[in-house]
């Protein structure tokens, strides 16, 4: 669905400096994984496989332009969208669910997904954006790595669910321009009922503040489309408004006014779902507009918010 900004303020928002660090030889962090908060430790190099089922190899479920995502990030071209099978998360209203959880794709290795990332940027894409990255960390920064040695440019995004370790994020340092993670909740028991973990909130936490010092917050260029920088996404759940203040006031307390937040209407039951007494209807417009006040209420400056 279309976005519509309040306010634009990211181009008065401070942002660091490109980073020449890259990690070298990425996937031996598959031999004992620990990229989300999971801390499996299988060996994936050897076939193991922990709770997102994940292996050596990237599976891959498709590669897009796409041009659903906030306006800075799908601009006019399209946003080159790759989405990832497998998730460290089991969301039971997930809208992905064919890709995250029934492991729809093909497997490819890292060769094969940089000549993918090439034919994105000569199709015009704004950007290369990956989606639920976070089992795949080492696959994709191979991939970006050979890549850019072939004169691959574009912006690399990360797409999360917002569960992800400091080992992930480590390997990602310079290889990711733009970070665009979940913060889903708060502390409390909505993180385990609706995505089967109790830490999330800590997680989240450690995870958008080392995401922020990497890359600053959003910024832009002269035709509105972003270059570097994080804007943190937060999905509105039906009945759940009092989750969506206590989320964009922690993002508050802890980023300032300034930090860009796509507040997203676009929930519907999907999954497990369904079969879950509050998750099982639409939001409703009156919800949605309830948490667009507590962000006005709040003095957020720089949120993006939807049609629905």
């Amino acid at each position: 669905m279309p976005h519509t900004p309040w306010e634009t303020k990211a181009s008065h928002i401070e942002n660091k400096e490109d980073g020449d660090a890259l990690p070298a030889q990425p996937l031996k962090a598959l031999a004992s994984c620990m990229l989300c908060p999971r801390a499996c430790g299988v060996n994936r190099l050897e076939g193991k496989r922990g709770f997102c089922r994940a292996g050596r190899v990237a599976r891959v479920a498709s590669v897009s332009l796409h041009h659903g995502e906030e306006p800075p990030i799908s601009g006019t071209g399209g946003s080159g969208t790759i989405f990832f099978a497998h998730c460290n998360l089991a969301c039971l209203f997930c809208q992905n669910y064919p890709i995250s959880q029934l492991d729809n794709g093909r497997d490819m290795d890292g060769e094969t997904l940089a000549a993918e990332l090439l034919k994105l940027q000569a199709r015009g894409a704004h950007n290369v954006n990956f989606v639920t990255p976070t089992p795949h960390v080492p696959q994709m920064a191979e991939a970006v790595l050979l890549a850019r040695r072939r004169g691959f440019t574009i912006p690399v995004v990360y797409n999360s669910n917002g569960y992800d370790s400091l080992d992930a994020l480590a390997l990602a340092d310079g290889v990711v321009d733009i970070y665009l993670p979940d913060a889903k909740y708060r502390p409390g028991g909505l993180a385990k009922l609706a995505s089967g973990i109790s830490d999330y909130a800590e997680a989240n936490d450690a995870a958008l503040r080392e995401m922020a010092r990497q890359t600053g917050f959003l910024k832009l260029d002269q035709n509105g489309i972003a270059v570097r920088g994080m804007l943190v996404r937060h999905l509105v759940l039906p009945g759940r408004v009092e989750e969506t203040r206590e989320v964009l006031a922690y993002l508050l307390e802890t980023f300032g006014p300034d930090i860009p937040i796509s507040l997203m209407g676009q929930y519907f039951p999907a999954y497990k779902a369904f079969d879950t007494p509050g998750f099982n209807r639409r939001l409703s417009g009156q919800e949605y507009d309830q948490a667009i006040e507590a962000a006005r209420r709040l003095g957020l400056q720089n949120v993006f918010i939807q049609e629905i």
